[in-house]
């Protein structure tokens, strides 16, 4: 009988295995014990709890449900926020146990993030991760509020985000500027902020930082697509079939686009921080 309980939770290889775990912890709690009708039931007992608790797929519920609970920042700008960048794409493959607060705000550069006061209201949430993403509007052009210089300012700004995290008991993940969807006339994407990725780059390099190269990821897809099927990533309407699209934008993201991006930031945080993998879809 007590073979034909334990078979069926387990395999016959497994078994005996199974059976000498469980008499063991017995015995320990019962140094002089005999074995009579009082102890197989109480064999039968701990097994049953055991198969009980063993989920099919036989990993433990530890594995596939971890306890400790997990708080991810994002911070960056227009790109990463939960209206037209890829933080809802992203926030979608967390599982529970998993809290995402997304601190990214249109506009906002590597300096004007920090210079207003957004930058120490999330760190008050006190996050285990940040992810950090800017460079779209520290480009020249943007004014003297935003911009920064990819050789000096910018990798400075960058630095304190990576500094004052850290310092604040959160890990840093450094995460490169998504691309816009510029095409050139052969139809592959021509990037212009190249000079702030490679800073990106070099500062994760020199202070040993987690990085997702999300511009090169989202490079290559948008070049696997083409100019055509990319539109459909375009923050807006889309357009009708058989018509240009009218002032699409071609920064920001709609839900596919933020779907696709968000998968690849989830995608890459799994490799970069081993310890989230349990976390994340």
């Amino acid at each position: 009988m007590l073979g034909c309980v334990l078979i069926a939770g387990s395999s016959k290889k497994t078994f005996s295995h199974i059976l000498s775990y469980v008499l063991g912890e017995i015995c320990q709690k019962n140094a002089n014990m005999q074995f009579n009708f009082f102890t197989m039931t109480q064999v039968i007992l701990t097994l049953s709890k055991w198969f009980k608790q063993r989920p099919a797929n036989g990993v433990p519920a530890s594995a596939s449900h971890p306890e400790t609970r997990i708080k991810i920042v994002l911070v960056g700008d227009s790109t990463v926020t939960d209206i037209k960048g890829w933080g809802p794409g992203f926030k979608k493959l967390l599982k529970p146990g998993v809290t995402c607060i997304n601190w990214a705000k249109s506009g906002r550069s590597s300096k004007s993030f920090i210079n207003q006061g957004w930058w120490v209201k999330a760190l008050a949430e006190k996050p285990d991760y940040v992810l950090i993403q800017f460079g779209h509007n520290d480009v020249p052009g943007k004014g003297p509020k935003q911009e920064t210089d990819p050789v000096t300012t910018y990798p400075q700004f960058m630095a304190r985000y990576v500094d004052e995290a850290r310092a604040a008991g959160a890990k840093p993940v450094l995460v490169t500027s998504m691309t816009r969807r510029h095409f050139t006339p052969e139809g592959k994407i021509k990037s212009d902020l190249v000079p702030y990725v490679d800073a990106v780059k070099k500062l994760a390099e020199q202070k040993a930082v987690p990085l997702i190269d999300l511009h090169t990821r989202s490079i290559e897809v948008l070049n696997r697509l083409g100019p055509r099927v990319s539109e459909e990533f375009d923050f807006g309407p889309a357009p009708a079939p058989g018509q240009q699209p009218v002032n699409s934008d071609k920064t920001h993201l709609s839900p596919k686009g933020a779907d696709v991006m968000g998968k690849m930031v989830a995608e890459d945080l799994k490799k970069v921080a081993p310890a989230l993998r349990l976390y994340i879809e």
